[in-house]
């Protein structure tokens, strides 16, 4: 069974999904894939992981790094789950590239390369944004890639961590991503 809930954050709506064993969902109300596994039997209830997932949310908006992560129920195939664990491992106000994730998953598997295209992918199908930090997964050379959340919101978000945004290439609106 999946619960739900609603979050009012700064950068607009929020909808949390869990089920019984981690937090399954964390969407803008507006973004790209919206709710994409959502059960259409979901409940709407405050489940532990639901308000735990809340409180997270409540002390990263008010600028500071959470010093937990909820439980999560990642899924998808394990190239996907290997990404957000990566995606976990980005230390906060710090960013990582495509390719620097792609390399780290050749190193793990022992293979010569890997492609950042397929890891960009995974990131963009991230079900769990902002606590899966992929808005802190950004192009080569700094260009500030899509975000299901909308680039404005990832730039927010970044610079809510404190991130610096000199030398970052942001799109201009209508540039194609």
């Amino acid at each position: 069974m999946q619960y739900t809930a609603r979050y009012k954050s700064p950068l607009g709506d929020i909808l949390l999904a869990s089920d019984d064993a981690g937090l399954t969902g964390l969407w803008f109300e507006d973004q790209r894939y919206f709710a994409l596994h959502l059960a259409s039997d979901h409940i709407e209830k405050e489940t532990d992981i639901l308000m735990q997932a809340k409180k997270w949310l409540d002390i990263y908006f008010s600028g500071q790094d959470p010093d937990f992560i909820p439980p999560l129920h990642v899924e998808g195939t394990s190239f996907h789950r290997e990404v957000c664990e990566i995606m976990l491992s980005i230390p906060y106000g710090k960013t990582m590239t495509y390719g620097e994730i792609a390399q780290t998953i050749a190193s793990r598997r022992g293979i010569r390369k890997m492609s950042a295209r397929a890891v960009g992918g995974a990131v963009g199908h991230n079900e769990i944004s902002i606590i899966i930090p992929c808005h802190r997964v950004v192009g080569a050379n700094g260009n500030l890639t899509g975000y299901g959340g909308g680039i404005s919101r990832k730039i927010r978000l970044l610079e809510l961590e404190g991130i610096d945004m000199t030398g970052f290439y942001i799109p201009r609106k209508g540039t194609a991503l």
